[in-house]
């Protein structure tokens, strides 16, 4: 029987590289907002043999997720893997000058998204499946107070979940991606040298053993 793996995310980054890695193994639900690195991504598994059903959506959107769920359990009745890559950075600013637009998207993907999105793919993991989400610590860090405190709390609710379901399932996993040359870092960290950064494709197989464990 098939496994299908939902990469939330999916559209640029870690999430296409991964993608990409699981898609030999895999049916991938590729979700993302960018149309465009979606359909790259497509031909790209294509290409390589496999197969992919691509979600241009937007995870904030309640309506849409409630549509996504319901169509991968109307059309294959389960989930084997949930890789949660999505992300909003939002500019690095002193705490005192965070944007009040910038805080509530960074709330709303990061947190209030997240917990949207666990309510509704955890039935479709059962007891088996596993949910894998992806730690970058820059809580504390100067400038990063809207992005570092909203991942911080995105990687809290993991946790508790992660603790909740030791018994019942689904399992839950947080990995700690090695420094990559992603569309996230260049907004942080624009000009740097990307020479000794780990390359997107190769973290991704670094990463893999532990998905799939």
């Amino acid at each position: 029987m098939t496994k299908i793996a939902l990469i939330t995310g999916a559209s640029r980054g870690l999430g296409t590289a991964l993608a990409k890695a699981l898609a030999p193994t895999h049916h991938i639900i590729a979700v993302g907002k960018t149309v465009g690195g979606l359909e790259e991504l497509d031909d790209a598994i294509q290409a390589a043999g496999g197969q992919a059903t691509l979600a241009p959506m937007d995870i904030t959107v309640d309506e849409a997720m409630q549509q996504l769920c319901r169509g991968i359990f109307d059309r294959w009745g389960k989930l084997d893997l949930w890789l949660h890559t999505a992300i909003h950075a939002a500019p690095l600013a002193p705490t005192g000058h965070i944007g009040p637009k910038d805080l509530a998207k960074s709330m709303a993907v990061n947190i209030e998204a997240t917990a949207r999105l666990m309510r509704y793919v955890g039935p479709l993991l059962g007891a088996t499946g596993k949910a894998v989400f992806f730690d970058d610590p820059r809580g504390g860090q100067q400038f990063f107070g809207s992005y570092g405190a909203t991942k911080a709390a995105q990687i809290a609710l993991a946790r508790s979940w992660q603790a909740e379901t030791v018994k019942t399932g689904p399992r839950v996993e947080i990995l700690t991606p090695n420094p990559m040359p992603t569309g996230t870092r260049a907004r942080f960290y624009p000009g740097e040298d990307r020479t000794p950064l780990a390359s997107i494709s190769d973290e991704a197989a670094r990463l893999l053993p532990a998905i799939l464990a």
